[in-house]
């Protein structure tokens, strides 16, 4: 069995699971108490970090093991859980690539975030371009329909 521990929350003005305009979020984490604040001691220099986070409202009776519809869109070729990034997912955990704003004391602001208010963040891991690849990214065509908006 495995235990993970929040080590932060974040805020912002998302309530509600929406799939797409996360682009003017804002949001900001803020550390658990449990943490010394110098765990985010040089964060600020780096210009991404990686954010991994709980999906804390997805309805357990929602969870997809198999393949789906992205977006449950049937004029969509069906894929695994695994080849997309949905938020039915089996561990219910969300990772993305946010731009650091600011650090002040035990607080990240930061833009790109797509997770909802009051989130469980889970880790913090700064982004290097020497774990970025190193060969062009490729993905099936009606990956990018679905992003279309996601970040506007």
């Amino acid at each position: 069995m495995i235990t993970l521990n929040p080590i932060g929350v974040a805020y912002n003005e998302r309530n509600e699971i929406e799939d797409d305009y996360w682009g003017k979020v804002v949001s900001k984490i803020i550390l658990d108490d449990s943490l010394p604040e110098d765990s985010l001691s040089g964060i600020e220099s780096f210009s991404h970090v990686e954010i991994i986070f709980h999906f804390h409202k997805v309805d357990q009776a929602k969870i997809i093991t198999g393949a789906r519809h992205p977006r449950n869109d049937v004029n969509l070729p069906k894929a695994g859980i695994f080849s997309q990034r949905g938020k039915n997912r089996p561990n219910q955990l969300g990772l993305t690539t946010a731009r650091v704003i600011k650090r002040e004391g035990r607080t990240l602001f930061l833009a790109g975030l797509d997770c909802i208010n009051e989130t469980p963040i889970l880790d913090i891991k700064p982004v290097m371009k020497e774990f970025l690849p190193k060969e062009p990214i490729t993905q099936p065509e009606w990956t990018h329909d679905i992003m279309k908006h996601y970040w506007e």
